[in-house]
Order: C-alpha cells, then sequence, then structure tokens
C-alpha cells in the first residue's frame, strides 16, 4: 500500500503534525525557515522551502503528485503579518514601500489552496482575523484554541515547549479563521474554562523577534489533535 501523506505549509513548529506523525502518517513541514539540509525528528520531517516561488508549488506537486505515495491531508499558516486587522495600523506605512504588499501576501495564501486543490485532498488555511475575509473570500470557521482545549489529557495539559507563554489546556480566546476546501471536517468543540477577555500568554510577549512571531502563531495542541480525530483516514500506515 502507498504511504499516506500529510503535508503542512509555512509551518516551524511541526505541532500540528504531531497527532498525525504519532499515528504512522508520513508527515512533512515546509518553512524557509528550516535549513537547507532539512532534519526529520519525531516522525516528522522538516523542509526548506520558499513558498513564495511558484516553481516550489511546482516541484512539491512532482514530488507528492506524481511518484506514488498518497496525500491524504493539508494544512498551511501562511504569514499573517501583512494582513492580521490586528496590525492595521502600520499597513499605510508598508503600503508606501511595496504598493502590492498586502495582495502579494493574499495570493501567498491563495496558493496554498490552489496546491492543495491540485492535490485533490481535505485541507484548511489558517489565519487570524484578516483581510483574507474581503480580499479572498469569508472564511468557512472561526474557533478559539480554548474551544478544543479538551482534546489534552491531563499528563499533556502544560504546554512542553513554552509554558511561560502558553497557558494549560489552550485555555486562551484567540479568534481564529480557517478557509477549507476538498472535504475538510471541522471537528467537535471540546471547551475548557477561560478567563474573559485577552490571554495573560499575550501580555507577556512584545517585541518583533522570530522567536515571538512563532509563539504567538503556534498551533494550538488540542486544535491539532481535534482535526487530526476528525480527517483521519481508515487506514494508515503502521
Amino acid at each position: 500500500m502507498s504511504k499516506q501523506v500529510v503535508l503542512s505549509l509555512y509551518d516551524y513548529t511541526g505541532e500540528a503534525l504531531r497527532p498525525w506523525a504519532e499515528a504512522g502518517y508520513d508527515c512533512y513541514a515546509f518553512d524557509i525557515q528550516h535549513p537547507m539540509e532539512g532534519r526529520k525528528e519525531g516522525g516528522i520531517t522538516y523542509r526548506h522551502a520558499d513558498l513564495h516561488k511558484q516553481a516550489t508549488y511546482q516541484a512539491l506537486l512532482q514530488e507528492f503528485g506524481d511518484n506514488g505515495d498518497l496525500v491524504v491531508f493539508g494544512m498551511a499558516w501562511p504569514v499573517c503579518t501583512d494582513m492580521s486587522v490586528s496590525g492595521a495600523s502600520h499597513f499605510a506605512r508598508k503600503a508606501k514601500a511595496n504598493p502590492s504588499f498586502q495582495m502579494d501576501a493574499v495570493g501567498y495564501a491563495v496558493d496554498c489552496a490552489d496546491f492543495f486543490e491540485d492535490l485533490g485532498v481535505p485541507y484548511f488555511i489558517e489565519n487570524p482575523v484578516s483581510v483574507l475575509a474581503t480580499q479572498w473570500r469569508k472564511p468557512d470557521y472561526r474557533f478559539h484554541p480554548y474551544e478544543y482545549g479538551g482534546y489534552i489529557g491531563y499528563e499533556e495539559a502544560e504546554h512542553p515547549r513554552w509554558p511561560e507563554y502558553i497557558a494549560p489546556y489552550d485555555a486562551y480566546p484567540k479568534k481564529t479563521c480557517l478557509w477549507t476546501g476538498g472535504g475538510f471536517v471541522m471537528p467537535k468543540k471540546a471547551p475548557v474554562p477561560v478567563p474573559e477577555g485577552y490571554s495573560t500568554q499575550h501580555k507577556k510577549l512584545g517585541g518583533k523577534s522570530q522567536r515571538t512571531k512563532d509563539i504567538r502563531s503556534a498551533t494550538p495542541r488540542g486544535f491539532a489533535i481535534a482535526i487530526y480525530e476528525a480527517n483521519k483516514r481508515e487506514y494508515h500506515n503502521a
């Protein structure tokens, strides 16, 4: 039987792939931050990729669409810096430097969807509340991380990488949008309690470092588990 493959674009941490990798799927995380030589860890292959170039997608289509591997799911986390409404105060300044900066960013997100459509797989594109809703199309779903915190087990409640910044059980609000296709199934919610208002982790993080951006954009673990449970295939790699 052909390998069953899950692909994740603009993915630095690989967190969203972990439930799939643990179940035996062949998982790939693509991002420009990964080293050129790549690496494999925890069943996930991390590969360098410039996803702003059409040539990259053509190469990936040739690799995963034509060589017998069976891609069963796709996900993408395009950079939101130039699209998120939380950064709207900077849009005018960015437009002076590059009048097409926003349409370029929207185009990168649409490229992800086109890629998965070409592969013919269920997929989602994730972004916070952003101009994608007006410059592309309205999101299919919206959620907060705490709404899926119930999928995290007691022994895994504390975040393994950034416990000082990310609340146990993903118990924090952050309105997040999904653009989906290919038969994607939105999982049932399993919410955990969270105080009203902004999360305390949001107040702890400041600055513009790549580390801050990575923590702010870290995939909620409960959501990742829920996505896997709702979209896994009946058969997978043993």
